[in-house]
């Protein structure tokens, strides 16, 4: 309890706040909405015997995780974190399809520059994988529209998770 004033949990709880309540030092009285999203998901007293599992030093990136996965809950109910995680990953893929069509008209253009015929070139991405491009590849890369994954997108997109 920090000074006179109760940490979020107890004045949602309608409790007193004793100076070891588990909550205080995760949950204090100026972010109360914080701690009503986590609860709301979670419940209090499963809340509370996750952090008494806990060692003290990793309590706050535990309330840290459960807040962040309440207002992921909150925002999408059926597919929570994983959702976002879904969009984010389908995301990078676009990109990487977008940087190989890049590279590929790069190529293109050096190629036609050197009025030179497009043979077989080996490009590595950051990984080191290759990628071999011909003319065909090129010509197939060029058509490809990036696909989008349906999983839980929508409430990603324009919306940022706030804790």
């Amino acid at each position: 309890m920090a000074g006179n004033s109760p940490c979020a949990s107890c004045k949602l709880l309608r409790r007193r706040c004793s100076k070891d309540c588990i909550f205080a030092p995760f949950f204090p009285p100026h972010d109360p909405h914080k701690f009503a999203l986590v609860h709301k998901v979670f419940g209090a007293s499963n809340v509370s015997k996750m952090l008494q599992e806990l060692p003290f030093h990793q309590r706050a990136d535990a309330v840290s995780s459960l807040a962040y996965e309440a207002n992921a809950r909150m925002s999408d109910p059926v597919y929570g974190c994983v959702g976002a995680i879904s969009y984010l990953q389908n995301q990078v893929s676009q990109l990487q399809v977008q940087l190989a069509l890049a590279q590929a008209e790069i190529l293109c253009i050096q190629m036609q520059q050197e009025n030179t015929p497009l043979l077989d070139y080996q490009q590595m991405d950051t990984d080191g994988n290759s990628f071999p491009f011909n003319n065909s590849t090129v010509t197939q890369l060029m058509n490809i529209a990036p696909s989008t994954n349906n999983i839980a997108q929508e409430p990603f997109i324009r919306e940022s998770i706030r804790i």
